[in-house]
């Protein structure tokens, strides 16, 4: 049983034993661990980023990396990457901005606003990632198959054969496949952390509710 929980229990107490508890001691715990949920989707936010790059630079010398990186790509690597990074940036912002607004909060009605506005920022930002997986991916085929000279000749020889209907079939099939996988892996893994501290910023928002009654 966590410190909420014993102070609603003892709230509830008639019995003289137990010292009184008053809503707001209520209310200042609740504001106390929402700002601790904020602060923490602000902090593993910033880690997934730091992650995602890491990622991005030991693998800068592999050969695929380097396959593509010899293709005259930059005219749409470059402006998807900037348009990637400024608006991760915001919501960086946006995070930090909510852990800002819930810390100085002094009213229940305003902090299940603030609650209401972060559960909407994490559920965008998740949306954006996977929006913007697809995108990337699409870019990327793209690129493949206008400048892949091994892929160009395989598309000339299924239309050749009168297969480029089937050959374009499967390719996408297989993209979409394994775009589904790593889609998969990505929402399980927002879900278990993303997900967990939602629920708990959920619960504080029904207690807060109860006490607003």
């Amino acid at each position: 049983m966590d410190e909420l929980e014993l102070l609603k229990k003892h709230w509830k107490q008639e019995d003289a034993q137990y010292p009184h508890v008053s809503a707001n001691d209520i209310y200042k715990m609740i504001l106390k661990r929402s700002s601790s949920i904020v602060k923490w989707i602000f902090i593993i936010s910033l880690l997934e980023f730091a992650l995602w790059t890491g990622l991005t630079f030991f693998l800068k010398d592999s050969k695929n990396a380097q396959h593509f990186d010899k293709m005259d790509s930059d005219y749409l690597i470059i402006p998807l990457t900037v348009i990637g990074y400024v608006i991760l940036a915001y919501f960086f912002y946006l995070f930090y901005k909510n852990f800002r607004r819930i810390s100085v909060t002094d009213s229940a009605k305003v902090l299940m606003e603030n609650i209401i506005r972060t559960r909407k920022t994490v559920k965008n930002y998740v949306l954006f990632n996977l929006i913007f997986m697809v995108v990337s991916t699409m870019v990327i085929m793209y690129i493949e198959f206008d400048q892949d000279q091994a892929l160009i000749r395989k598309t000339q020889a299924a239309a050749a054969n009168g297969d480029i209907f089937m050959f374009y079939a499967k390719t996408i099939l297989i993209v979409a496949g394994v775009l589904a996988v790593f889609a998969g892996v990505l929402l399980f893994f927002y879900w278990l952390i993303y997900g967990l501290l939602l629920r708990k910023l959920n619960r504080n928002y029904k207690e807060l509710r109860k006490l607003e009654m």
